[in-house]
């Protein structure tokens, strides 16, 4: 049998040596080869290694998963954190989940106390957001707090708790309290020239924190309530652009190979990336010469050294360089104008679907507030935070709805969590949006929007939770939200202007809302389209 296979090969040889290769066999052979190469790779990203050569094999996993698609969930998960939820009730597990992504990127979803405490404070040095993740939040926060690491960050943060301490923090609820009358006058309007009164809520909650943290960062109004096509409007509308569909699908061919890959996707070329580029270098420009002028009035000695606002509290530790204010103060716009907007939207849409929650709140703030039309009477913190039920509705929203219900954070090196050993590079999923509703946490009405749990004797700042770590929001540990105290205010302040001001209700109140991605966070899908009528007598 050798012998034969010998002779035919030594028949065939000289053959194919004779025949003529062309450009085109060229072609063909290189374009066999490349298909042949990616659904060999398929092959074994979809079957053998999450069956076979994971080190990660040990973790549970859902049932059910494809190539495309990843791990699968009921139709009614449509968000990404009910699709979580959904995995957690189901699978049987003791801290920690594996699952896929599109492409079967293999993630592990952590679901235990005691697995959260060793990535976000016993060992959270060794756990930083992926790479890619910087890259791509780098064009809209800068190099600031949020993607400084190690050393440096406990450095930043240092020099910036100054101005986010409540003794700070209470000085500037007159700015807040003054936009959110800006924004119920500007409402007002908007529902007298509409003929249904319905308004999207989004655009008008996105432009009220900007400006807010406008006035609170630099001591500066963007006034883009007043003038919503003002270029820092407009270009932060431009770094919110979705990824053109052949960015995606080349995403996810490139995840076949590697999940690491995905950061050379975002270095294309792209009309995308070149517009966030363009609106990155243009907000740099005004944060640059805003910060300027501050450090020119500082030295000449014109600056009030008891300013609170954030730069003017950086600039006085002497630890930033002009630049790196750019970048704080990069991150504080975005991370601080974003986030908020969502939960305000969720706010609304709360109160949009309890009438009775409603109805109580208004008789609150009414009964202990200052007309909203009256511009003469000062807001305090005392006075705001003399109201229980604004305080546990507010935190009810943020617990409930999570402005970023999901975070990443990947593993530096080899190590353990839970008790299972873990690789470098993997890659945890950490969710507010799944361990903010945990029944074991929460009790058995976890999954219920009730702000009386923060009504109960002793739990007007936990809400009856039985451990902090299962309040994620603005999550735990060294990395926590700086600004956490202050964006807390800020909603409080916004929602009490609105609920005292207006009776609201969705434009369509049998329509389910949607949780969709926007930015760094997730906002209702519709932006939150909401009938209002101005009621009279406050």
């Amino acid at each position: 049998m050798a012998s034969s296979f010998k002779a035919l090969g030594s028949a065939a040889l000289p053959w194919l040596w004779q025949r003529p290769f062309t450009s085109k066999h060229v072609v063909s052979a290189l374009a066999l080869g490349t298909v042949m190469i990616l659904v060999t790779c398929a092959f074994y990203t979809s079957f053998l290694y999450p069956e076979l050569f994971t080190p990660l094999r040990k973790i549970p996993t859902p049932p059910g998963r494809s190539l495309l698609k990843g791990t699968t969930a009921p139709s009614t998960a449509t968000s990404h954190a009910a699709r979580l939820r959904y995995w957690t009730k189901t699978v049987p597990n003791d801290g920690l989940l594996r699952y896929y992504l599109e492409g079967n990127q293999e993630r592990v979803l952590v679901t235990s106390v005691k697995a959260l405490q060793e990535i976000l404070v016993s060992h959270e040095a060794e756990f930083t957001k992926p790479k890619a993740t910087k890259e791509r939040l780098r064009y809209i926060t800068g190099n600031g707090l949020l993607l400084a690491e190690g050393e440096e960050h406990k450095i930043q943060r240092k020099a910036l708790m100054p101005s986010f301490s409540f003794r700070h923090i209470k000085d500037l609820y007159p700015v807040f309290w003054y936009k959110a009358r800006q924004l119920t006058q500007c409402l007002e309007k908007e529902v007298k020239n509409n003929d249904r009164s319905v308004v999207v809520l989004r655009g008008w909650a996105t432009r009220t924190t900007l400006d807010i943290i406008g006035l609170a960062g630099m001591d500066h109004d963007f006034d883009s309530l007043h003038d919503p096509h003002n270029n820092v409007t407009q270009q932060y509308q431009r770094m919110r652009q979705k990824p053109a569909r052949w960015e995606v699908v080349l995403g996810l061919v490139v995840s076949l190979f590697s999940p690491r890959w995905a950061t050379i996707v975002s270095k294309l070329p792209s009309n995308r990336r070149k517009q966030v580029q363009e609106a990155s270098r243009y907000i740099r420009g005004v944060c640059r010469s805003i910060i300027q002028e501050k450090m020119d009035k500082m030295n000449a000695g014109g600056e009030d050294s008891k300013q609170v606002d954030i730069i003017s509290v950086a600039l006085r530790s002497g630890i930033f360089t002009h630049e790196k204010l750019v970048d704080q103060m990069m991150t504080f716009l975005a991370a601080g104008h974003g986030t908020t907007s969502h939960a305000l939207q969720w706010a609304v849409y709360a109160l949009c679907r309890d009438i009775q929650i409603q109805k109580r709140l208004r008789e609150e703030i009414r009964s202990r507030l200052p007309s909203i039309t009256d511009d003469e009477t000062p807001i305090s913190a005392d006075d705001l935070d003399g109201l229980p039920y604004l305080h546990a509705f507010c935190n009810e929203v943020l617990r409930f709805y999570p402005p970023v219900p999901v975070t990443v954070r990947e593993a530096l090196h080899d190590t353990s969590v839970g008790g299972y050993h873990i690789t470098r590079g993997t890659r945890f999923t950490i969710a507010p949006g799944v361990t903010n509703l945990d029944p074991e946490l929460w009790g058995p009405d976890a999954d219920k929007f009730d702000p009386e749990r923060w009504m109960r004797k002793g739990c007007a700042n936990t809400g009856g939770v039985r451990t902090h770590f299962g309040f994620l929001t603005f999550i735990h540990g060294p990395r926590s939200c700086i600004g956490s105290t202050f964006a807390k205010s800020e909603l409080t302040c916004l929602v009490a202007a609105l609920v005292g001001r207006f009776h609201m209700e969705l434009e369509n109140p049998d329509k389910s809302v949607e949780s969709t991605k926007r930015g760094i966070g997730a906002a209702p899908g519709d932006g939150v389209r909401v009938r209002l009528e101005v009621l009279d007598g406050w």
